[in-house]
């Protein structure tokens, strides 16, 4: 098995399907050259496992390499333009490409002509990649590392740079720049800076600006040094929405970093957030602002309802806070039946300074800590109270579906809520004495 040295220092034995290598060694023997390339060699260098497997083939025909990689598994000719062949086995896919350039001949990231070249050396097919980071190669089987434009250095100085002029032809890198700062814990080059600040976002889709906020506040790493990219940039300013959290920008990359530590939180038998419940939380803490400008901002990025939903009540929930409500049952039931629970609300307490409700809360206290025992020892954090009284229960007592029957749902839930009615022969109860009464308060 080939090793490689990490930039710790440290012999690592990255994962390698024997097939691979096998299909290699019968790309060199037929006179070729495979490479791995992009993010794979990236995280190999960093001693990560990575099973996203991109070969990239020189000094072959695409009428060559198509019989050597039959004989493994079914191929499929992505498209003959852009020179990509997908190779489909049992338990295996894999992706190969032939070096190539790219031309800017359209508005939006759809209107490139790709050049594909097997005589191309495999600098001059890196000058189409993004970040020095990501333009390394390992030429295989022997894992031998190609690096043209010093990526690796680039990734020991935590350094995102850009490899050249191409960068500027695809806009959706200057939010990538911001995930990869992010992911790979780095800052922006100041040339990189200086470019990114002359591109515009305008011809991108929602679904492209939307993935890449995704990677930049859910994937691991450090949220903040994204930020930090994203306002040398000044997106803030194509992004007017998002504004430091109380007047402070580093304020907002501490909620953010606190977020990201507390995604997995299982205190109080809490079970790890849902990738759904992680987008709340993570746009929730990046939109600090009001209810209204979470909604705008969102509105522009993502048609995904649930996010529509939660965040801005999230958000108007933590600015009007009042932490006097740990000791109110009542209000407890009621705010968890506006969020739906109130797990994600503690979890963004936890993550904002505290200070922040220093004014509102007792001397001494730890409002964070109180709020989650409370919304915890109510079964409150992960799902809001549902009606004990419910309309079949009213059928039996003789009610007809209609106006009536909600009426007394919601007036007997309000009872609930307040710990009045505690269970459902309760509920049944008190709905047998108001429709006897004439009255449902």
């Amino acid at each position: 098995m080939a090793r490689i040295q990490t930039l710790a220092g440290e012999w690592f034995e990255p994962e390698l399907p024997n097939r691979l290598l096998k299909i290699a060694g019968d790309i060199c023997d037929a006179g070729g050259r495979a490479y791995l390339v992009g993010g794979w060699v990236r995280d190999a260098l960093l001693g990560k496992a990575c099973r996203d497997y991109d070969i990239e083939v020189y000094d072959m025909a695409q009428d060559a390499l198509v019989p050597i990689l039959s004989k493994y598994g079914r191929t499929n000719l992505v498209g003959k333009a852009f020179g990509v062949i997908h190779l489909a086995m049992k338990g295996l896919s894999l992706d190969f490409s032939f070096p190539r350039t790219e031309s800017k001949v359209g508005y939006g990231h759809r209107g490139f002509v790709v050049h594909t070249d097997e005589k191309l050396s495999f600098k001059e097919a890196a000058l189409r990649r993004d970040f020095t980071i990501n333009a390394m190669g390992m030429e295989l089987p022997e894992l031998t590392l190609c690096d043209p434009y010093n990526g690796i250095g680039d990734l020991k100085t935590h350094t995102l740079r850009h490899v050249g002029p191409a960068f500027a032809e695809d806009s959706l890198r200057i939010l990538r720049g911001v995930q990869f700062a992010s992911r790979f814990e780095c800052v922006l080059a100041p040339e990189t800076v200086e470019l990114c600040r002359t591109l515009s976002l305008d011809d991108l889709s929602i679904e492209r600006l939307f993935e890449e906020f995704k990677k930049w506040l859910l994937k691991p790493g450090k949220p903040s040094l994204g930020l930090r990219a994203f306002l040398d940039i000044r997106l803030d300013e194509y992004f007017p929405e998002i504004r430091p959290f109380e007047g402070s920008w580093e304020a907002l990359g501490g909620i953010l970093d606190n977020m990201a530590e507390l995604r997995n939180s299982n205190e109080g038998g809490a079970a790890p957030l849902t990738d759904a419940q992680a987008m709340e939380f993570a746009f929730a803490a990046l939109l600090s602002g009001s209810a209204e400008t979470s909604l705008r901002f969102l509105e522009r990025i993502t048609n995904e309802v649930h996010l529509l939903k939660v965040v801005p009540p999230l958000l108007e929930t933590l600015r009007t806070l009042d932490p006097a409500i740990v000791g109110d049952i009542p209000a407890l039931r009621r705010l968890a039946v506006k969020l739906g629970g109130l797990k994600l609300l503690c979890l963004l307490v936890k993550s904002v300074p505290r200070e922040y409700f220093a004014g509102g809360a007792p001397a001494g206290s730890d409002f964070a800590d109180k709020l989650w025992e409370a919304a915890s020892g109510l079964g409150l954090l992960e799902k809001a109270p549902q009606p004990y009284l419910t309309g079949k229960m009213l059928l039996d007592l003789g009610v007809a579906p209609g106006r009536q029957m909600g009426e007394i749902i919601k007036a007997s839930f309000e009872h609930q809520l307040d710990g009045k009615i505690t269970n459902g022969e309760e509920a049944v109860e008190w709905a047998r004495a108001a429709i006897s009464t004439g009255t449902c308060r």
